[in-house]
């Protein structure tokens, strides 16, 4: 059994750390001894986005979003057929809000999106930055999961049909709007640093299971020893709580 994933921006789009998701994604296959293949794809790259299983685009700020928006673009078409063919996404920050319609800088500068998806974003200067650590409350394909994770965004992300999850502690995709990221059973896409798959070992293996499904089918996971991912999940609700 094998995972192909595809790693996009890797030198560009890689703030607080999102890089550590595709380490936590490669150990946890490496431990179940499941082949994984971790490819990258950097501005000007020639790739077949639905030749992979799994892709997966991290956070960057509006310089850096700058930098790739229009080699972004030019793949939109090869990113939706992608989708088509039950490449799982993974969006992180930055990744999440491009796959809207558009996102208004913090110098009003409109960045139109891959409008892939209903939700845009925007800097509103009249709310507060939404920073700090997270909790939220989420169902994944029927399975409820509290994930955590940091946060730190200025833009407002708004009219999303199906966010992730209900916040518990923080604020989400707006300043204290209650409701956190996107997930409509192929894209995910969050705001949570972290980075988010460490703390968070369900919501790694959760997506191994829903990318390796695009060739294996349902694919049952052998369980690992999660203590010490667990117990820092705990701190960080604990922490979160006032405990």
């Amino acid at each position: 059994m094998k995972l192909n994933v595809l790693w996009m921006y890797h030198d560009v789009m890689d703030l607080y750390g999102d890089r550590g998701n595709i380490q936590v994604l490669k150990k946890r296959c490496m431990d179940r001894n499941i082949e994984i293949e971790i490819d990258t794809c950097g501005i000007g790259e020639s790739k077949h986005i639905g030749d992979y299983d799994l892709l997966f685009i991290g956070g960057g700020a509006d310089r850096e979003q700058g930098l790739l928006f229009d080699d972004l673009v030019s793949r939109k078409q090869d990113i939706i057929d992608a989708i088509d063919a039950k490449t799982f996404v993974l969006l992180i920050c930055g990744g999440y809000q491009f796959f809207g319609q558009y996102y208004i800088d913090n110098s009003d500068n409109k960045i139109e999106g891959l409008g892939i998806f209903n939700y845009y974003t925007t800097s509103d200067s009249s709310v507060g930055r939404c920073i700090g650590n997270i909790e939220i409350e989420a169902t994944l394909d029927g399975k409820t999961v509290n994930i955590v994770g940091f946060e730190n965004h200025g833009g407002q992300t708004r009219g999303v049909e199906h966010p992730l999850g209900k916040v518990v502690h923080g604020h989400g995709n707006e300043y204290q709007g209650g409701y956190e990221g996107f997930y409509n059973g192929q894209v995910l896409g969050t705001y949570m640093h972290g980075p988010l798959l460490p703390k968070n070992p369900e919501v790694a293996d959760f997506i191994i299971s829903k990318a390796l499904a695009k060739r294996h089918g349902e694919v049952q996971l052998a369980e690992l020893d999660d203590t010490l991912e667990n117990r820092a999940h705990e701190v960080m609700q604990k922490r979160m709580a006032g405990a």
